[in-house]
């Protein structure tokens, strides 16, 4: 098995000088070093071929005993030195203070083909940063984890991805509901992989310590390696232009990112700003959910279902709440805050532009009419007039033709829960809706095959819906792992029809409307 090591992260940037593996707070540090936890009996469980040619490898070194050993925190390789980042965070609206990787153990970087991959187990052990709990994960949550990060990949979302999955051996203790009712379960450990690991969290942190020193030491290596683009050649010097240039780029990405989420129906559940990555990829999935009716107010967390903090219509918003944070944690180095204020601002407005370009692709409209908001608006207000399945609606909207408006309940009702409740007065408005859209479609100047091709390309026809993984969670932890297998293929091509695998095109079936993991799910690990 052979790696192109790399060790830019521990090399540029200040270690935590304690070496000690016990829960602490860390100072004048962004990481710790830590050796993961040896397992007892670990078996590999699935290996993503994709990223084992993005990192250098071969699907036979997958099968070698040294790739399962590395890939569980068994062996440590040569000359590598694993560690746990340090971050703080604002979580669920209030700081948090430090948190840092509590279940992450970092192993190394790799460079392969021009790119540098960090590779992070996630369940290999505490870390100073644990608090008091044991670092560990377990099968239920592995597997949601692995199999949802490579599906956000081949959705065009942009994600950290994944690796391996694998069964540690171990048995774990964990309260599922936070209920008081522990029980065992089986233990398991991902390997994640991404670009970078750093989280706005990872700034917050030294700047509530006003450790300024390594804040700039931490923005600048962030500079350096993810976004050279705004060094002057001709002038080495990162300035407060290049800090200003760089938050404005951070934005523009966690916009792109935020816009995806709502485009294809996924709920993160717990948007703190310890989850929100520097890079704008989607990163921590825990309670993530995805729509089955379409709802404004839904969240899959547990935690938050009271106050709704993280609920898919919110998600916008938070984004741009989470960016005033990180802004505050860079002005201390900029000491004006104009160019960040102008970021915000544009966050703000670009965000509407952004979300009204992505609801004209799902409704496969290319030209901007002045009467697309009202439009856009009206869907909404109907898709939620009963319980309607988001994925099947859009994309059996594509075959709706505006020269047979009165066809349209036989292209949609089968997006309809209970058919049921479908009474007059929902019927009227959705008729006039669709008069609306099929006006608004004689404006395009595409045909309908074409309007067809361009809709199914945004609007997918599979995803990971929560009763999914846990039929495959429920599946492996009686020692199954093919449904795992299934539905990692099936996500591959999303957007694509995939007769062999036309079941899972349904919604979510009623014995799971509230089965634990189906609905919602608790933050439990």
């Amino acid at each position: 098995m052979k790696l192109y090591l790399k060790n830019t992260f521990t090399t540029n940037l200040p270690a935590d000088v304690n070496l000690e593996n016990t829960p602490r707070q860390v100072s004048k540090a962004c990481f710790s070093y830590v050796i993961p936890k040896e397992t007892a009996a670990p078996k590999l469980l699935h290996v993503s071929s994709e990223m084992l040619e993005n990192i250098g490898l071969y699907p036979e070194d997958s099968e070698k005993k040294e790739f399962l050993n590395v890939f569980t925190g068994n062996t440590v390789l040569e000359n590598t030195t694993p560690y746990a980042m340090c971050y703080g965070g604002h979580q669920f609206g209030h700081w948090a203070g430090q948190l840092g990787d509590g279940r992450a153990i970092n192993l190394f970087e790799v460079s392969h083909q021009g790119k540098n991959w960090k590779l992070q187990l996630k369940g290999a052990g505490p870390t100073p940063y644990s608090r008091t709990a044991d670092g560990l994960a377990v099968l239920r949550s592995s597997v949601r984890e692995y199999l949802c990060s490579e599906a956000m990949f081949h959705l065009g979302v942009p994600t950290t991805r994944a690796l391996s999955l694998a069964l540690s051996g171990d048995q774990v203790l964990r309260d599922i509901l936070y209920n008081g009712n522990p029980d065992y379960e089986k233990g398991a450990i991902v390997c994640r992989v991404s670009p970078s690991f750093l989280r706005f969290g990872s700034y917050e942190i030294l700047a509530s310590k006003q450790d300024f020193e390594s804040l700039k030491t931490l923005i600048n290596f962030t500079i350096t390696s993810h976004y050279p683009e705004f060094i002057n050649p001709n002038n080495v010097i990162i300035d407060k232009d290049t800090y200003n240039s760089f938050f404005h780029e951070v934005a523009k990405r966690s916009l792109d990112m935020v816009i995806h989420w709502q485009r294809v129906g996924f709920v993160h559940g717990v948007m703190n700003t310890d989850n929100m990555s520097i890079l704008g990829l989607t990163i921590d999935y825990g309670p993530y959910g995805w729509l089955e009716g379409y709802d404004l107010g839904w969240t899959p967390n547990t935690t938050d279902h009271q106050n709704k903090r993280y609920k898919f219509g919110a998600q916008i918003d938070v984004v741009l709440w989470n960016l005033y944070q990180l802004a505050n944690a860079l002005y201390p180095l900029i000491g004006e805050a104009d160019g960040l204020e102008k970021t915000l601002q544009d966050f703000s407005e670009n965000s509407k532009v952004a979300y009204l370009d992505m609801m004209r692709s799902k409704l496969g409209l290319t030209l901007k009419d002045k009467s697309d908001v009202s439009l856009i608006n009206s869907l909404e207000d109907c898709l939620q007039l009963t319980e309607t399945d988001m994925t099947i609606f859009f994309r059996n909207l594509a075959h709706f033709n505006s020269e047979e408006p009165e066809n349209w309940k036989a292209i949609i009702e089968a997006a309809f829960y209970t058919p049921n409740t479908i009474d007059n007065a929902i019927i009227i408005a959705w008729n006039n809706w669709f008069k609306s859209y099929s006006v608004r479609l004689n404006l395009e100047h595409v045909t309908h095959l074409e309007k067809i091709e361009s809709m199914n390309a945004v609007n997918p026809k599979y995803v990971l819906r929560n009763y999914m993984s846990q039929i495959a969670i429920d599946l492996a932890d009686k020692g199954d792992y093919s449904l795992i297998d299934e539905l990692f293929i099936m996500l591959k091509k999303p957007y694509s029809e995939q007769p062999e695998y036309q079941k899972w095109f349904s919604k979510r079936p009623e014995w799971a409307r509230n089965k634990v993991g189906c609905s919602m799910l608790s933050c439990s690990s």
